[in-house]
């Protein structure tokens, strides 16, 4: 240290007669700045200049050595000396500027280098200095207009120094990011081409691009772009930038893979682990995704996302117990506003069917979010939805009719928002579903006059008219909404299910077939392939209907609406007996509170001779969902096989009851018939025993 200052005080006299800076001339003031270092009118010094600069120097370097934070006023007093002695020598206001920048003195720094820049717009040095604090200041600093000023001028400084020195890359990239902060993702994508003219192979500017193209909805050209490289060229980062863009597109199976390579080659990479352990939950690998969410938690025990994951995983596997005490480990890790750890434990109430405790945590979620002027932003609005919406359906599934409505009718009013369009839609599933049919009607026309331009409402509404028998302002109605877009997608479903409702299968199978071209993502094509799977199966094309879900369960085996629709399928026709129950066994663990999959696991013990828990699990279903004419039939067999013929009778009854209260496109005239046949057998068998019931 003392040899550096000494060897310092012995060049200062060569310094000086080697460095030739002309004298600047003197800078008009700028506005707004009164603290830059005068700069008198003196013939420069410079071996006095460096003899006070490299003192200055030894003293910075014995503060920052030794934490002597009582040298700050040392080293001001050297750089300004030194400055004093030679006011031309830019080097020295830039060390000045820099050093106030370390030592918090933000506002003086910033005038300095403004000063340096008035003199000379082409001083990269400050210029590089004033984009760094405006940097750092954006990055204490809460969003707001202070926070967008501070964005404005850390992207004017960096300009201009992509100006000056054209061939940084990393200077690029910056500019980029900063573009890319303020939206303006068109200039955003030139600095990063910029970036990889200068350097092709860069991982931050593939990456940076990649990421850029992803929130433009170029999702194609992030794949393009990230598959452009050779395997052996590509880093972790690439690949969780790879998988990250497969994720955007729903294609989960190829943003598995591509996040297992991140991990295979960083395992150290926590992000790349989440990213692959989502994507393990997004494709239904829930074993898998457990294991990795799991080391995740040990490497990061503060980490309640987490286990929120593990939470959900053992939800969607039936293994209650173990969800609620992965949330209570997540509720200790959070904050107390955490919503999603009390939302999480209200769905797995209602899972448990423990509706009460349900509905006492979605009302306190709902108190909690309550604002007494009623005034909420958007994403608080969107949460309130979610609640509402789910304590809704809570009280249709207790069937609490009134109380589901009155629930539904809150979304509607006092806004024109998705919330409102859903809380429509709702409205008119609970009215089908106690089979109020005109009041269904009338909501979804009330519906569809205030949402024109909703093709979700729409479509309900024109399902309703085909189920009221105006099958032609139906089909009309639903072809006006095909634009010639990819949203045509969900238009042809709906067409499909209306065409299939009516009875119209080839016309059905026809509007599948476009809208599977118009699918994009493997959950779309399983979606239109299990819709597929129920067509076949009303037109009684068995073989092709086990196809199709077979299909379904291959690419997500925990669909639980196929393993249902494919368990009851086998069990009805006394196919493979063992498997349906399998099947069905599953689907009712995936969903222990669903009415249709307690009924097909009743009618598979049925079927495999199992009395008792067919008439446990047909109970459940009728309690569950006691409308369905379906259930009353099962039953009915049930108790005839059982010798309770009265019994029989009575089921029969209300399955012919609640099949007049159904529209036509929800009910078979053969399973109408057979019922009816065995209802007059029964009937006439009670008579000739004089009614007694063995």
């Amino acid at each position: 240290m003392r040899t550096l200052f000494v060897a310092a005080l012995l060049t200062g006299l060569a310094f000086a007669q080697q460095t030739s800076v002309s004298p600047a001339p003197k800078p008009a003031p700028t506005p707004g700045v009164t603290n830059a270092t005068p700069a008198p009118a003196v013939k420069p010094d410079k071996a006095t200049a460096y003899y006070h600069y490299s003192l200055g120097r030894m003293y910075e370097e014995d503060m920052q050595l030794y934490g002597r934070s009582e040298l700050i006023p040392s080293v001001l007093a050297e750089y300004k000396a030194a400055l004093a002695a030679d006011p031309s020598a830019a080097f020295i206001r830039v060390t000045l500027a820099e050093f106030y920048a370390r030592t918090g003195h933000i506002r003086d720094s910033v005038t300095e280098a403004e000063s340096l820049i008035q003199a000379d717009p082409d001083n990269l040095d400050a210029r590089k200095l004033l984009g760094r604090i405006y940097l750092r200041s954006l990055g204490d600093m809460q969003s707001g207009p202070q926070s967008q000023e501070m964005l404005r001028r850390a992207i004017e400084q960096f300009q201009q120094i992509t100006r000056l020195e054209p061939n940084e890359i990393e200077d690029h990239l910056l500019l980029g990011r900063l573009y890319r902060l303020n939206n303006q993702s068109d200039k955003a994508e030139q600095e990063f081409k910029s970036a990889l003219k200068l350097q092709p192979n860069s991982e931050e500017a593939i990456v940076s691009l990649a990421y850029l193209y992803n929130e433009q909805n170029k999702g194609d050209q992030a794949i393009a772009l990230l598959d452009s490289l050779p395997n052996g060229e590509r880093s972790a980062k690439m690949y969780s930038a790879l998988g990250y863009s497969y994720e955007q597109q729903k294609n989960y199976k190829k943003a598995v893979e591509a996040y297992r390579k991140a991990v295979e080659q960083d395992r150290e990479n926590l992000d790349a682990v989440r990213g692959f352990a989502q994507n393990l939950l997004n494709d239904g690998q829930y074993q898998a995704a457990l294991e990795q969410y799991k080391q995740i938690a040990d490497a990061d025990p503060q980490d309640a996302q987490a286990w929120l994951r593990i939470a959900e995983i053992y939800r969607h596997t039936g293994k209650y117990d173990l969800a609620l005490e992965a949330l209570k480990k997540a509720d200790a890790l959070v904050s107390g506003d955490s919503l999603e750890v009390p939302y999480n434990m209200a769905l797995i109430y209602e899972a448990q069917g423990r509706y009460d405790d349900a509905i006492t945590q979605l009302n306190a979620l709902l108190q909690k979010t309550s604002h007494a002027n009623n005034v909420y932003t958007p994403g608080e609005r969107a949460n309130r939805a979610i609640f509402i919406e789910r304590l809704g359906n809570i009280y249709r599934e207790e069937r609490k009719t009134d109380q589901a409505l009155q629930t539904f009718r809150s979304l509607t009013q006092g806004s024109n928002d998705e919330s409102a369009s859903r809380g429509y839609q709702e409205m008119i599933d609970t009215y089908r579903e106690v089979k109020d049919w005109p009041q269904a009607t009338a909501v979804a026309k009330e519906a569809a006059e205030k949402f024109p331009k909703d093709k979700n409402v729409q479509l309900m509404y024109a399902s309703l008219l085909a189920d009221n028998g105006q099958t032609d302002a139906a089909l009309t109605k639903v072809k006006s909404l095909l634009s010639g877009t990819p949203e045509d997608r969900d238009i042809y479903i709906g067409l499909a299910q209306i065409q299939g409702r009516l009875r119209h299968y080839k016309e059905a199978q026809d509007a599948l077939d476009l809208a599977e071209k118009a699918s994009t993502t493997e959950d779309d094509r399983q979606n239109v392939t299990f819709i597929r799977g129920s067509l076949f199966e009303r037109e009684k094309k068995y073989d092709l209907a086990e196809q199709s879900f077979r299909k379904v369960l291959a690419g997500d085996p925990q669909n639980a609406m196929a393993l249902n629709y494919l368990g009851y399928m086998l069990a009805d026709h006394n196919t493979r007996l063992d498997e349906a129950l399998a099947l069905v066994k599953k689907a009712v663990e995936l969903d222990p509170q669903n009415g249709a999959y307690l009924d097909s696991l009743g009618w598979a013990y049925f079927k495999l001779g199992s009395y008792d828990l067919a008439e446990e699990n047909l109970r459940k279903a009728s309690d569950r969902v006691g409308n369905d004419g379906t259930i009353q039939d099962h039953l009915g067999d049930l108790y005839l096989k059982t010798g309770r013929l009265k019994q029989a009778v009575m089921h029969w009854e209300r399955a012919l009851a609640e099949w007049n209260r159904t529209v036509s496109a929800e009910v078979e005239p053969s399973d109408v018939s057979k019922t009816q046949k065995k209802l007059e057998s029964a009937r006439v068998k009670l008579a000739q025993q004089g009614g007694a019931d063995k």
